[in-house]
């Protein structure tokens, strides 16, 4: 067969007649002129998977070039397109990446078309091979080489291979019914006598991907071709089978589940009518019964436990009651009614566990014991309230977890601090919303047991409020004789707190309530003299802190010498908080230093305590020495004790006249004009005129003077700055004095003995002025405090005045 070729073949392009026909024909014969195939095809790339000869198929078509390339075959009446597919889905269009082997279609119909889109119905023809692509305005041109489909005498083997995959059509065909319709529409079209066409057709209705179809195309071997189709068949079928086991499973399940919501409406509704509705209550009514099998109730609680767990089962679920009732059930079933954990009384214990957590505090730790002991004796320790009182830092909390570990008891603390609610202390009632027990009852749900240790931290920073004064609320708590049968507001039952050690802490006593302190034991911790600093951080502090930094014994140590510098230098206070955050800035210091290399140990010494800390916050108490008119005093604060520098100086005037600056208190005032009259009233005593105060204004100084004081026990030293004052004599030298004056010259005692003492030690005092009524405080003091002191103790004035004044 000859053609005439068209004058646009040279350009690569098809003209408007595309007469060059292929002149292969299959095997054994001729062929219709209208089923020739032309040589060059425009090719439409598919990108999901390859279509296969003798099937139909619809295709949507996009983009400009290829409509018109469509709409140039249409024109020229050869209607015949190539569909090759795309190596990578997602890459460009590109000669390069289509296939070699595509399938040759005749459109048989437009279903819709317009400039950018085509909706066509093709019948897909042959098989070819591209031999050459080329780009043709923006489009994609290809001369291909056909593969006809030549007819094979059918041979046992490719029958064998045909029933194969009929058979495992039928069973698709099972599965699926789709299957069922497509098998019709092929076989008004061909025969299942044709190996080839069956293979095609099978492989066009599997799901297999495009990569593995394209295979099969490419596969012109018939008898090898079905036998790639018949594994992508069996992979079809196991799917299908996995497919149906799976819906026939969820059926199952939602058969089942709604043939049991059925079953359980009815179950509801047949109880609801019987009056025995309990859906939806049933665990949780059979919780709390397990939890009630360990516990032992008193009457009261027990009948209110019966009575909430009959209302309980009559309430809907969805009734706002319930959620209210389920609460308090769960709160009086979770408490540890009758749970107690067991003492232990063994003294060398005790002391061995407050010796190993706390250094010094002797008064401290026996009255612990002897608390143990007498716990021995009983044979159980209730009804005690113990109160902590001192400076911050001195180790309140800590003496509490420790009682805890001697005894044997869990340990539980919360604060009081800020607490302005009454129902904080007993709770809300049960009719608010959100309501909930209160701190003690919630503390006794986390200790476990009804004997554990609540410490009751900041007892005396309690506030008041509109909302009820919770220092009220407390004394119930903390009454012995009325705590066996405390009635939270929430559970409104009682519940025995007798069984349990409440440990106060307090910074000072004067905010507490008279009546709530009467209710405890008050045990003062003082504070800690030099000594005892320096010990407590050689055992405690810097250990903890060497382990706290991730360094090991030995990388750092601090000189006595240098823990003595930074006591006196940055760390005053009573307690040692502040000490141990000096030893640790040391230790991030030196941790900074091991982080950049440094092998060789640190070794802190007195010289190297400015460059880890800085320039000191404190100096040396002053004490004045050889000066008229100034005399040293001993003062109390929160803090502990301190030294105070009493001074006053005249001035002539026309009228007498004095006045008091330091922002004194109302009593230390009170204190100065007692001081001022008595020292009026006994001038001729002192060999002074007695109108020398007509013609003088008297000015009393107390720095610091932005610090404020008060309190009665200056009394002694500012009469004793008047008098030298008006006499020009100094008093002796490195001497303290503290003591309420009356005005006929009585010492009264004071408080604070020790802290007092303390802080005449840090300032180098030697000898101290302490009433008479203080005398046994202290000699109660331990050996190491008095050592180097030389105490006084007066009855009246004219004592003070001798020591004061002598040589």
């Amino acid at each position: 067969m000859t053609a005439k070729k068209d004058t646009t073949e040279e350009s690569g392009k098809p003209g408007p007649v595309i007469e060059e026909k292929d002149e292969r024909a299959p095997e054994g014969g001729l062929v219709v002129a209208a089923d020739v195939l032309p040589k060059y095809l425009p090719i439409i790339p598919l990108k999901m998977r390859p279509t296969f000869p003798g099937i139909l198929i619809p295709l949507v078509v996009k983009g400009t070039e290829k409509i018109a390339a469509i709409k140039k075959v249409m024109e020229h009446g050869d209607r015949t397109i190539g569909l090759v597919l795309l190596k990578e889905m997602d890459g460009e269009e590109s000669p390069e990446n289509l296939h070699r082997v595509g399938v040759a279609a005749k459109i048989l119909q437009i279903m819709h078309a317009d400039e950018d889109s085509a909706h066509l119905m093709l019948n897909n023809v042959e098989r070819f091979i591209v031999d050459e692509i080329t780009r043709a305005d923006g489009g994609l041109l290809a001369r291909v080489t056909y593969h006809y489909s030549a007819e094979l005498s059918v041979n046992p083997e490719l029958q064998a291979y045909s029933m194969a995959v009929i058979s495992t059509l039928k069973e698709l065909i099972q599965l699926n019914p789709l299957f069922s319709e497509e098998t019709k529409l092929f076989l008004n079209r061909s025969s299942m006598d044709d190996p080839g066409r069956l293979a095609d057709f099978a492989a066009n209705l599997t799901s297999a991907e495009g990569q593995e179809l394209q295979k099969v195309l490419e596969t012109f071997d018939v008898r090898h071709r079905i036998d790639r189709v018949l594994v992508l068949l069996k992979k079809e079928l196991e799917v299908y089978r996995l497919q149906s086991r799976i819906t026939k499973q969820i059926e199952e399940k939602i058969s089942a589940r709604q043939r049991e919501f059925f079953l359980r409406e009815q179950l509801k509704m047949i109880k609801k009518e019987l009056g025995l509705e309990k859906e939806g209550k049933t665990t949780e009514i059979e919780k709390f019964t397990e939890r009630l099998q360990d516990l032992t109730l008193n009457e009261e609680a027990k009948k209110a436990v019966e009575e909430e767990m009959e209302k309980l089962q009559l309430i809907e679920p969805s009734s706002p009651e319930y959620n209210v009732s389920r609460n308090y059930l769960d709160w009086l079933t979770v408490l540890p009614w009758g749970k107690f954990s067991e003492d232990s009384y063994n003294l060398d214990r005790a002391r061995k566990v407050l010796d190993r957590d706390h250094y010094g505090l002797k008064d401290v730790k026996d009255r612990i014991l002897e608390f143990i002991a007498v716990g021995k004796m009983k044979g159980n320790i209730s009804g005690s309230i113990l109160c902590l009182v001192g400076p911050p830092g001195v180790g309140k909390t800590s003496v509490g977890k420790s009682i805890a570990d001697a005894l044997g008891r869990k340990f539980y603390r919360f604060s009081l601090g800020g607490i302005r609610d009454e129902a904080e202390i007993k709770g809300h009632r049960r009719t608010y919303i959100g309501a909930m027990p209160g701190k003690f009852i919630q503390a006794m749900k986390r200790a476990g047991t009804a004997n554990p240790v609540l410490m009751l931290d900041e007892i005396d920073k309690i506030g008041a409020s509109f909302q009820g004064d919770p220092a009220s609320a407390l004394l119930e708590v903390l009454d012995p004789e009325q705590n066996a049968t405390f009635r939270d507001h929430y559970l409104d039952v009682p519940f025995d707190l007798s069984n349990v050690l409440f440990v106060a802490t307090a910074n000072q006593l004067d905010t507490i309530p008279p009546a709530l302190l009467d209710r405890m034991e008050v045990i003062r911790l003082a504070g800690y003299i030099l000594e005892e600093k320096l010990e407590i951080a050689r055992r405690y502090l810097v250990p903890k802190a060497l382990g706290n930094h991730g360094l090991s014994k030995g990388q750092v140590t601090i000189t006595k010498d240098a823990l003595k510098a930074i006591v006196d230098g940055y760390a005053r206070e009573a307690g040692v908080r502040n000490l141990e955050n000096r030893i640790k800035k040391i230790m991030r210091r030196s941790a900074m230093e091991f982080a950049k290399g440094r092998p060789e140990p640190i070794s802190v010494g007195v010289a190297d305590v400015k460059e880890y800390l800085g320039n000191p916050l404190f100096n040396p108490d002053e004490v004045f020495e050889d000066v008229a008119g100034v005399v040293t005093g001993l003062a109390w604060t929160s803090m502990g004790g301190a030294t105070l520098q009493i001074e006053a100086t005249s001035m002539p005037s026309k009228s007498k006249g004095f006045r008091q600056t330091g922002q004194l208190g109302s009593v230390m005032v009170e204190s100065s004009e007692i001081a001022y009259s008595y020292v009026m009233a006994h001038l001729e005593k002192y060999g002074v005129k007695p109108d020398y105060f007509d013609g003088s204004f008297v000015h009393l100084h107390v720095p610091a003077g932005a610090t404020p004081k008060d309190g009665p026990s200056a009394g002694i030293t500012m009469t004793t700055a008047l008098i030298s004052m008006i006499t020009g004599k100094p008093v002796r030298k490195k001497l303290a004095m503290t003591g309420e004056l009356t005005l006929t010259g009585r010492v009264l005692p004071i408080g604070g003995v020790k802290e007092k003492t303390i802080a005449a030690r840090r300032s180098g005092i030697k000898t101290i002025i302490f009433p008479e009524g203080n005398r046994k405080d202290f000699e109660e003091l331990p050996a190491y405090l008095k050592k180097g002191l030389k105490a006084h103790f007066v009855h009246d004035y004219d004592e003070v005045r001798a020591i004061a004044f002598s040589t």
